[in-house]
């Protein structure tokens, strides 16, 4: 199927250029618990920006706020220059929102639901276009309560779109996709993005956000702990390649000396995670074979080895301690 071409709205052409979106000294406590401690951020315009995080880093509530759903304790928000307190009613025609999880009347059909949404916008896509985008249909005169998880994702994400937004907010938007349908959105986004549109996405999948995004924060305990490209922040875990390996539970005579094999040629670092041995590599073809001929000396042999090309995981590994999915 030929998919539409999507071509930048008269505002987007406008205003390429700039921030998209502000930050500043962003703050939402719940009781005890800070949410969001004192985030400052600028998102430019026409970028697919990432924020990435465990549950509970404070995702969901930083998107609730520039969003206007959720009032911030402290901070202010910006989106494509206006705030929320002054210019609430033209931020609604502006921009479009996948929640994380929608709910719709489930008596209502594919098509009425997107006729519903279309007509709060001045302007928008047209209803039979927006299906088109979002693969629905054969099931534009389905009931919601038939739609499987998937397809309703795909009917949220139409939502999003068809008010024709600037500035698009997409809340782990392929959760309960199967990867087809998976694929599918990250073409969608490639074809808003080339548009002009600004994407901000949550999402805790790795290959997700190095595929889509152009630049991605970090989030941890309600503070970004890194920004930067997915290229930059990768190369920042010292290395191409990530090796990893056990030797079994180690005895005091038969401890891995890490001091050995830092010194190998291309080794650029070592941590030690739930008895696995973590090294950033530059070049496996060299390095592996004496990491092996390593171990050999001191009398070791791997009861585990594998090799992965370095991500995004790994940089978070290596700024928390811990992996991306343990919350």
């Amino acid at each position: 199927m030929t998919r539409p071409s999507l071509d930048p709205s008269p505002l987007a052409k406008d205003a390429l250029n700039g921030s998209a979106l502000s930050l500043s000294g962003l703050r939402k406590a719940f009781a005890d618990v800070v949410a969001v401690d004192g985030i400052d951020l600028e998102v430019q315009r026409g970028e697919c920006f990432g924020l990435l995080g465990p549950n509970g880093a404070g995702k969901t509530t930083t998107i609730e706020i520039c969003e206007g759903l959720t009032p911030p304790d402290a901070g202010t928000v910006h989106l494509l220059g206006l705030g929320w307190q002054s210019s609430a009613t033209v931020l609604r025609q502006r921009i479009g929102v996948q929640l994380q999880e929608t709910q719709f009347p489930e008596k209502l059909t594919v098509e009425e639901i997107l006729r519903l949404f279309r007509s709060f916008f001045r302007r928008g896509i047209s209803v039979e276009e927006t299906i088109r985008m979002a693969q629905l249909e054969e099931k534009r005169r389905a009931r919601i309560g038939t739609l499987s998880g998937g397809q309703k994702q795909r009917l949220a994400m139409a939502c999003a779109l068809v008010g024709d937004p600037d500035l698009l907010f997409l809340d782990e938007p392929t959760t309960g996709l199967d990867p087809q349908a998976r694929r599918h959105l990250w073409d969608l986004v490639d074809q808003l993005r080339s548009a002009g549109r600004t994407i901000i996405l949550t999402t805790h999948y790795m290959d997700e956000a190095e595929r889509l995004c152009d630049r991605v924060a970090i989030m941890d305990h309600g503070r970004i702990i890194a920004l930067g490209t997915p290229q930059q922040l990768i190369a920042s875990v010292g290395g191409d390649h990530v090796v990893e390996f056990a030797v079994g539970t180690e005895t005091v005579g038969e401890r891995v000396d890490v001091r050995k094999l830092t010194a190998i040629a291309g080794v650029q670092a070592h941590r030690v995670d739930g008895g696995q041995h973590q090294l950033s590599v530059v070049e496996l073809h060299t390095t592996v074979p004496q990491i092996f001929s390593v171990l050999a000396d001191m009398g070791l042999k791997p009861s585990e080895f594998r090799t992965h090309s370095a991500t995004l995981e790994d940089v978070f590994v290596g700024l928390t301690g811990r992996n991306l999915r343990d919350e």
